[in-house]
């Protein structure tokens, strides 16, 4: 699974502002400041990664240079809020993390992150000044918006420079849009004085967790520090549920605001809420007092409003469109298990021409390998999973005589190494589905137990770059098995196993009687101890401990899976995936597991391949996925915007008439209306050409009439 709650998300927009480029800046005793609590932690994780890390890597001076490197990259990737001045000042430290580390010393991590908060706000408050100035949009000039190959800004002049440029690129945006200077100006104020108001809302648990990940990230690309709100969020991912009341909120104006309700959940069953309601306080059960969150972080205010299911928790509710000095109303709830289901497997049915003849393909998109641990440990028949609710679609669309079946793993970054197996196990007889070798050298084969098989038709797994870890089990072995065709692009490469660690079970504990069985116990995720419901207090360590390896003895790791038959990749294979991530482990062979095939499409695959081609030659929807792909690389290399408001509308209107002329013709491509401007699009509208052409290669390979040797049932 991937991570993570990125905070500097909001500092995307933010500005620049007066400081001394004379001598680094002092620190206060006001600043941020680690805890006792995240010595500890830091301790711990050094201790746990240098004796149980897959790549036992040794904490020294070269890992700490590039631990020092990580993290000034975390905080100001772009170079454009620290100065050249700020980061000779760091320099001393380049060598000493690694010590820090091992001692659980965050001072120095600390102070790097206290003085990029300083520039951070002396920028934005250099930004609300700038909007006073007058700007003149007649001007040749750009503003470079691409910094990361730059150098940090020499001194303050450069620096006011570069952020003045970038205010005046903030207002030119709203000039194109409405000429009302005095509102677009009111307009940035607002946006500038709402980071602010983020910013120093910021925690030494969000400096604990930027420093935290550019420790582990160091080791290894996954193996991961979550901290207590973090974890709660990627458990969540991982069940796919949670315990609370079924809505979706966002931070806006200072308010804890209502964005989506759940349907049947407790907020939906109350009638008394409303999309954009505020809450402006909480209380525990009948009785509790109510606690105001107004400028409250909104993972704070989540904390606070989950809770173990059968809990009461009042809110008090501004309604939507009520102004600040209005009565709120109480609302009394009590929370409920709330499955997402919008983030859970789907089924379509989609219908192809075949020589006259209608086939129907049946596409199952799976977001991730997800598995209610908690339900599943309790021994629930009925706990939610991949597999479990896979079964259940198959079912359904066996029942509608569907010719085939496509697995849509697009976008999948992988979950529970369990389910991997299990909803291999649908479309196979009893077998290996993966290796794993662990930190020993010694290899476990994960096998699927049961001789049944789900379904025993033509089957097809669709894969892009993004389809990671479990999703890349599931391909390699639906491949190896001659089970099924592999469509798409070449996948992300994650062939490690990473042991969810409860971190509030380790401490106060002697490690080896905790986990003195984690060297040889790979079973990934399946092993977790999953919350729904309150925080932990010390977070999670996702630890490498193991490598995955195919059913035919090679790693999914760094190479990924490849299709059999392959589409341009609209993500760029250059910028993601395994083998672009310098802390990577890389790719090697062990010996292949004994296994049957179910089928061969050594045959077939040739004719299959040349029928693609052939319908991609004359596809104007393939001519313009390609067109897309350059117009993405052509951008991608662009690293500056015009200043001068001609040039820039001339610009936005040819992008923008392109675009529409674009999508029409892809639209018309597909089947569909084009659409004037100002018409809107068709809800449940389908413009997924890549998905159409996997129902099309099906029904290409059901229509040849090739023998499938299939598993019985």
């Amino acid at each position: 699974m991937f991570k993570k709650v990125y905070l500097l998300v909001l500092l995307a927009a933010a500005l620049a502002c007066k400081a001394s480029p004379s001598k680094p800046i002092k620190v206060a005793a006001s600043d941020l400041q680690p805890d006792e609590q995240q010595v500890i932690v830091c301790k711990k994780i050094a201790e746990l990664i240098t004796n149980y890390n897959y790549k036992k890597v040794e904490l020294n001076d070269s890992i700490s240079t590039i631990i020092y490197n990580r993290y000034i990259k975390s905080l100001d990737e772009n170079h454009s809020y620290f100065l050249a001045s700020d980061i000779k000042d760091f320099e001393k430290y380049k060598t000493v993390l690694d010590d820090d580390i091992k001692e659980g010393n965050l001072n120095d991590a600390f102070y790097i992150f206290n003085v990029f908060q300083k520039r951070y706000i002396e920028h934005v408050n250099y930004s609300l000044a700038r909007l006073n100035k007058s700007f003149d949009f007649d001007k040749k000039e750009s503003f470079v918006y691409d910094r990361d190959k730059l150098p940090w800004p020499a001194n303050q002049a450069e620096m006011d420079d570069m952020w003045g440029q970038r205010v005046k690129y903030d207002l030119l945006n709203l000039k194109i849009a409405s000429p009302d200077m005095a509102k677009n100006k009111e307009t940035l104020k607002k946006r500038y004085e709402n980071l602010l108001s983020q910013a120093n809302k910021l925690s030494n648990q969000d400096v604990f967790q930027y420093f935290m990940d550019a420790f582990t990230e160091a080791i290894d690309p996954h193996t991961n520090y979550f901290n207590p709100s973090n974890a709660a969020n990627f458990n969540i991912e991982m069940s796919r549920q949670l315990e609370g009341i079924g809505a979706s909120l966002l931070v806006e104006n200072e308010y804890v605001t209502i964005k989506s309700i759940v349907p049947g959940g407790p907020a939906d069953k109350s009638k008394q809420i409303s999309i954009d309601d505020r809450i402006v306080g909480v209380a525990q059960g009948k009785e509790g007092e109510f606690q105001n969150v107004v400028g409250w972080r909104v993972e704070n205010a989540i904390a606070l409003i989950r809770g173990t299911k059968g809990t009461t928790v009042r809110l008090e509710i501004l309604p939507a469109g009520a102004g600040a000095g209005s009565k709120p109303k109480t609302v009394e709830m009590v929370r409920e298990k709330i499955i997402l289901k919008d983030q859970s497997a789907k089924k379509e049915i989609r219908t192809y021409n075949s020589n006259g003849k209608a086939v129907k393909i049946g596409v199952i998109s799976i977001p991730a390998f997800y598995i209610d641990y908690n339900d599943y440990k309790a021994g629930n028949p009925n706990y939610k999973s991949t597999t479990h609710d896979v079964k259940l679609l198959l079912d359904s669309l066996k029942q509608e005589n569907v010719d085939g079946v496509v697995i849509d793993l697009r976008e999948n970054g992988g979950g529970s190494l369990m389910e991997a197996i299990e909803l291999t196990g649908l479309f196979i007889k009893s077998g290996p589905v993966v290796q794993v070798r662990d930190t020993k050298d010694q290899v476990d084969v994960e096998k699927d137990e049961d001789p049944s098989v789900t379904y025993s038709g033509p089957l097809g797994v669709l894969v892009d770059r993004f389809s990671a870890s479990a999703s890349e089990i599931f391909s390699g072995a639906i491949q190896d098995y001659g089970r099924g065709l592999i469509l798409g692009t070449q996948t992300y490469g994650k062939g490690s196993v990473q042991n969810a660690i409860d971190l509030d079970r380790i401490l106060g504990s002697p490690i080896r009687d905790k986990i003195k069985d984690l060297a040889g116990n790979v079973a990934g995720t399946k092993k977790m101890k999953v919350s729904t419901g309150s925080q932990s207090t010390y977070g999670q360590l996702n630890l490498t401990i193991a490598k995955f390896y195919r059913i035919s003895g090679n790693s999914t790791q760094h190479k990924g899976v490849m299709p059999d038959i392959q589409f341009p990749s609209l993500i760029p294979l250059d910028k993601y995936g395994e083998d672009t991530e310098p802390s990577a482990m890389p790719f090697d062979v062990i010996e292949k597991s004994d296994f049957t095939k179910a089928g061969d499409f050594t045959a077939v695959l040739p004719q299959l391949k040349k029928m693609h081609d052939q319908r991609m030659a004359t596809s104007d929807s393939y001519k313009y996925m390609l067109e897309d792909i350059a117009d993405f690389k052509k951008h991608e290399n662009e690293g500056s915007v015009t200043l001068n408001e001609a040039d820039l509308k001339k610009q936005r209107d040819a992008d923008e008439q392109k675009a529409v002329e674009r999508n029409n013709l892809r639209r018309v491509a597909l089947g569909l209306p084009a659409l004037k401007k100002g018409d809107k699009k068709p809800k449940n509208e389908d413009l997924d050409f890549v998905k159409r052409e996997a129902g099309q290669i099906m029904t290409d390979y059901i229509s040849l009439g090739s023998k499938f040797t299939s598993v019985k049932p």
